[in-house]
């Protein structure tokens, strides 16, 4: 597929923006893929138009949505009717759920997260650009998020795909890319002086615990391998990144806010907006998303299983 550069652009690929060929729907025969954007994001519905029950689906049905998840980098599934075990158990059908290690679970699946935000509190969580836990050895390879209330208006996420992203960048800087590792920790937002010290007294629906691990450090590269398609993807985020390895803090800051702006440009975004029983599970091998904090005033109750990953290569 070509890309014709609009006036003062410049085209970017020669390929499909989101990295996946659309000669074949993910899913065919069991699902009805109806895509959000060009770029990611797809509603699944049973083949023929009804409602799926995913506390009723057969192994070929979860081998087709996890096709979907790959091809797609976030599925919608609406209309569930779920209580915190079925979030649980929808999440062990794609692997073993991990615990977050500064959030409180349920007591009866404590790998489950309320993720909640009171009307009178003014600090969401997940609010700015990321990757799933990036600064763990092994991120997650998909989180799934139910909606059991939502505000009238507002509280949207945003996803941006982030093999589309790195297909969108110049053969020059790709090859750079390749070549670098970057610097990932947990600092800045549950570490001492972080956000989740900082805002505790403003998120008080929700159990942050912070900690002098968070700022320990690992390092991934700054363009990983999807393990199971091959496609590359940019893999920096503004929440957990702190620095390219080998190079002066200038220089680092300077590329980390260039590729920080280009991964969540608006070409490769989509938006979901959430209703009562709205499913939506995403590829953090392939995306960052965002929780928009827009509806002050107003709850938000979540539930959060994160599934795990194998380590960025």
């Amino acid at each position: 597929m070509s890309t014709t550069a609009a006036p003062g652009s410049t085209a970017v690929s020669e390929q499909p923006i989101s990295g996946q060929p659309k000669s074949e729907q993910p899913g065919a025969g069991l699902l009805d893929v109806r895509p959000l954007a060009g770029a990611l994001g797809a509603e699944l519905w049973a083949a023929g138009g009804g409602a799926l029950n995913v506390n009723a689906l057969d192994d070929e049905h979860i081998a087709s949505i996890r096709e979907a998840l790959c091809a797609c980098h976030v599925v919608v599934i609406r209309d569930q009717h779920m209580e915190v075990s079925d979030v649980a158990r929808f999440g062990r059908r794609f692997g073993e759920l991990e615990r977050h290690p500064y959030l409180g679970g349920t007591s009866d699946e404590p790998e489950v997260v309320p993720v909640i935000k009171e009307p009178h509190e003014t600090v969401n969580f997940g609010g700015g650009w990321h990757s799933e836990m990036s600064f763990l050895e092994c991120p997650p390879m998909a989180t799934a998020l139910y909606a059991v209330e939502v505000p009238s208006f507002g509280g949207d996420t945003l996803f941006a795909n982030q093999q589309a992203a790195y297909i969108g960048m110049s053969d020059t800087m790709k090859g750079f890319a390749e070549s670098l590792s970057a610097v990932h920790s947990a600092a800045r937002q549950y570490g001492r002086g972080g956000e989740g010290d900082r805002y505790s007294g403003r998120r008080s629906a929700m159990t942050v615990n912070v900690s002098d691990d968070a700022h320990e450090q690992l390092t991934h590269p700054v363009v990983r391998t999807h393990p199971e398609t091959g496609a590359k993807a940019l893999y920096v985020n503004r929440a957990f990144t702190e620095a390219v390895s080998g190079m002066r803090r200038h220089e680092s800051k300077a590329l980390l806010e260039m590729l920080w702006r280009h991964a969540v440009d608006e070409q490769f975004t989509c938006r979901v907006r959430w209703e009562p029983g709205t499913l939506t599970m995403w590829d953090n091998r392939s995306v960052q998303h965002y929780a928009l904090n827009d509806y002050h005033g107003q709850r938000r109750h979540m539930l959060r299983v994160t599934i795990a990953g194998d380590r960025p290569r």
